[in-house]
């Protein structure tokens, strides 16, 4: 696969070759079938439910966004499970980014609002709900509005949420990543809140596996089907400790910094 590459629109070397691992363990058609009658139907709730998300505070949606969440997990038949202090308040959470179930594992574990592309808003259900849920969306096609996007990050950090991002800029298979790029780590330095690092880890049988990874040119519904056949497919989250930013440093070294150690912390 070609890799075209840049600061605004990163590709990682990961394709079709990561997926060789076919996985460890399949389940029945009727199973399946199980899952994705009951993924469906809860997503269909929680859409149907935004008018009602909308109107409450802070506080009940985040544990209603963490049900939903869960829900979504266990009508997909996936484990999950979260170590580390994760933070309630004012912080930035950077994570490494392998697949669509990211989101939801997060979602599942913390109170964070995610920053997303700008096309998720036009997605049918799914972008009426995490508009909902306080999402943050950036326009990739246009990187003047960068600046724009981390002020909308850093305003809601500063007013004590927690916003979660993938400064990769795309996926990896997990067996290997990209470098996080600096951008967003600007709004941490601006807000003088802490960096959480966050490593997500993929697993089929207890083994390390890339049968969730969705990357290169994959469709979204290839990935589907193959997380909805595996068996015993898990998701660790670790949440490491803060990192801070260097006041006595200048706002562009001290995100650059950040950014390097927070991709040194997540590649352990």
């Amino acid at each position: 696969m070609a890799v075209m590459d840049s600061l605004w629109l990163p590709r990682s070397t990961c394709g079709a070759e990561c997926l060789s691992d076919r996985p460890a363990g399949t389940v029945s058609r009727l199973v399946m079938l199980k899952r994705i009658v009951c993924t469906g139907a809860v997503l269909l709730v929680a859409a149907l439910s935004v008018p009602v998300l909308a109107l409450l505070p802070q506080r009940r949606l985040v544990a209603a966004q963490r049900g939903l969440a869960r829900a979504v997990l266990a009508g997909l038949g996936i484990q999950h499970s979260a170590t580390g202090r994760i933070p309630q308040r004012g912080a930035l959470l950077v994570a490494n980014h392998v697949s669509w179930l990211d989101v939801i594992v997060i979602l599942a574990h913390t109170p964070a609002r995610l920053l997303a592309k700008r096309e998720v808003r036009s997605w049918p259900l799914i972008g009426r709900l995490a508009a909902t849920l306080g999402t943050v969306f950036v326009d990739r096609s246009r990187p003047k509005s960068l600046p724009v996007t981390v002020a909308q990050v850093r305003a809601n950090i500063a007013d004590g949420g927690v916003v979660a991002v993938f400064p990769e800029g795309t996926t990896w298979c997990g067996r290997m990543g990209g470098a996080f790029r600096p951008a967003m780590f600007q709004a941490a330095v601006d807000a003088g809140v802490p960096v959480v690092p966050v490593r997500l880890t993929f697993a089929q049988g207890g083994s390390a596996s890339t049968v969730a990874a969705f990357i290169g040119d994959e469709t979204l519904m290839a990935s589907l089907k193959r997380v909805v056949a595996a068996r015993d497919l898990s998701i660790s989250l670790r949440a490491h400790p803060k990192l801070h930013p260097a006041p006595c440093e200048s706002r562009i070294h001290s995100r650059r910094v950040l950014a390097r150690a927070a991709t040194a912390v997540i590649a352990v």
